[in-house]
């Protein structure tokens, strides 16, 4: 069996097969992502977190659980649209490290009367590495799916079967 073959029968495999590695993807996405909030929302210092930031934080988290899991099933389906979804996610995820751990690393506040750091920098960085983790594997969720969607639209074309 030479190379061409062994590429046609990848290829054909799609056809039949789940995009089991981008929904995998997003699963690690939403568990790293829980991770993050649990971490903000175990923290204890005082009244700092108790905000409105806090309760837009919370519904996001919610629906970016709800969106990645939706995504998850769609890119297994090899589904294009919701790989743009998951870019558009994944850059939220990165722009959410300037929301609330910079804001918490860089304040302070008075709890028992003394004045104490919010966000300690072993939690700030774990924060940061959560979030930065989560984008990164929804962003390879994406490329991985695209990729996977024009090969498999490639085959098709090449079968003359219907697009996918």
């Amino acid at each position: 069996m030479n190379l061409n073959d062994e590429l046609a029968i990848t290829r054909d495999r799609l056809r039949f097969i789940k995009n089991t590695q981008s929904a995998n993807l997003c699963y690690l996405a939403i568990l790293l992502n829980v991770f993050y909030f649990v971490s903000i929302y175990k923290s204890d210092v005082g009244t700092y977190y108790y905000n409105i930031l806090i309760g837009a934080s919370i519904v996001y988290n919610l629906v970016f659980m709800l969106a990645v899991f939706l995504s998850s099933e769609e890119v297994k389906n090899y589904n294009r649209k919701y790989s743009y979804l998951l870019g558009v996610i994944g850059l939220l995820q990165i722009a959410r490290i300037f929301i609330i751990p910079m804001r918490a690393h860089a304040a302070k506040t008075v709890v028992n009367g003394k004045e104490v750091l919010v966000m300690h920098g072993g939690q700030f960085t774990r924060v940061c590495i959560y979030l930065a983790a989560s984008a990164a594997f929804l962003l390879a969720a994406a490329a991985i799916n695209i990729k996977k969607c024009n090969e498999l639209s490639e085959h098709m074309n090449s079968i003359g079967a219907q697009n996918v």
